[in-house]
């Protein structure tokens, strides 16, 4: 018997006395991040130290947001590097409407390479009045993806409060999935799905390996709370909205975000995260 058997012999017998339950986390685990809006004005005076600190409290990744357009090519280089160094990804940045035009999208593109981002998602619009204006939202978003995707990159789009909103008997959101190509991603945004009405869990359901990142962020509809409750304190239904979009909508990733509450940036990101692992075991 060669010594090459043995020893591959040997590997399967150990690999098969490893717990189920820990190889099937290892292959089924889903990151949670930091959308970076949460740390804004910690990241506006330090960027690389506030993603260090991000990453230090457990975080497994990041969601750059519209100001990181403004770095140079050097300082995208650096984030990445730190980013490796630490051991977490950025899988998306939101970028403004108006980075989706001929020229700054190439320059979108090549940021978004450099720091190994998979998806560009628009994090709002300024659609013209009527279910027209999202339409041409939906045009652009899909001329976005015709031409970001031969570089590896994918589009998405996430919901706001008046997405939800009935325009001439239809909601926009429903728009812009009907109109989009389905490799764009409908990024859920849980709170203000949750303020104008509408069920986060029946969304999912909908439009199913759509759903490909969360936005967690928590909504009271108690007088003077709103969005400034952290997670897990509103009225979210985690745990069917984590069901579904697991068995359904394709979550690739979940991204805690929050507004702003009763306690400072960093210490309102730390406890949101030790929420989520409760919620939602590693």
């Amino acid at each position: 018997m060669s010594t090459h058997s043995v020893s591959r012999r040997s590997f399967l017998a150990l690999s098969a006395t490893i717990p189920f339950s820990l190889r099937a986390l290892a292959a089924t685990s889903i990151p949670v991040g930091l959308e970076l809006y949460s740390v804004r004005n910690a990241l506006k005076d330090d960027p690389m130290g506030t993603v260090r600190t991000v990453a230090q409290m457990g975080y497994q990744c990041v969601e750059f947001y519209a100001p990181y357009f403004d770095w140079t090519e050097p300082q995208t280089k650096l984030m990445k590097k730190l980013l490796d160094d630490l051991g977490i990804r950025c899988f998306s940045t939101h970028n403004s409407s108006s980075y989706f035009t001929a020229e700054n999208l190439k320059r979108v593109r090549d940021m978004n390479l450099i720091l190994g981002s998979k998806c560009v998602v628009m994090s709002s619009s300024q659609p013209k009045p009527g279910l027209d204006g999202w339409k041409e939202v939906a045009d652009t978003l899909n001329s976005a993806a015709d031409q970001l995707e031969p570089a590896g990159l994918k589009v998405g789009y996430p919901n706001h409060e008046r997405e939800f909103a009935p325009v001439d008997g239809k909601r926009p959101i429903e728009i812009l999935a009907k109109n989009t190509q389905p490799s764009v991603m409908l990024q859920l945004d849980v709170g203000t799905c949750l303020e104008a009405g509408s069920d986060p869990v029946a969304w999912i359901r909908a439009n199913p390996g759509r759903i490909r990142s969360i936005h967690c962020k928590d909504w009271s509809q108690e007088a003077g709370k709103g969005y400034t409750v952290l997670f897990g304190e509103g009225t979210a239904d985690w745990k069917n909205i984590f069901a579904a979009a697991e068995s359904v909508g394709g979550v690739e990733y979940y991204l805690v975000e929050q507004e702003g509450s009763r306690f400072s940036e960093f210490d309102t990101a730390k406890k949101c995260l030790q929420t989520f692992r409760t919620q939602h075991p590693a």
